[in-house]
């Protein structure tokens, strides 16, 4: 499993366990799991990836307004305040 979509799902009140079976990792979750937390910290961290590219590369004006747009379309469309990104832990 993706090590930002397990640490976004223990966040939201999940856990990951291991399979006895094939070894693989489970997302595992019981009433404290939060659906909607989860679904809204994946959106914050596409928009969080955003803005990381942003502020770590040398862009042109042009495409610097493209990410802005972007993440504004995200947040938007989601309808999620720009909180609860990885690094506001």
């Amino acid at each position: 499993m993706n090590k930002v979509i397990n640490e976004l799902f223990n966040r939201a009140g999940g856990w990951t366990e291991v399979c006895d079976v094939s070894g693989e990792e489970i997302l595992t979750y019981n009433e404290h799991l939060d659906p909607e937390k989860f679904a809204k910290l994946i959106v914050l961290e596409c928009m969080h990836e955003c803005l990381r590219m942003q502020l770590g590369n040398q862009y042109t004006p042009e495409e610097l307004l493209f990410q802005t747009k972007y993440r504004k379309i995200i947040k938007e469309h989601f309808g999620v305040k720009s909180e609860g990104f990885r690094s506001e832990k």
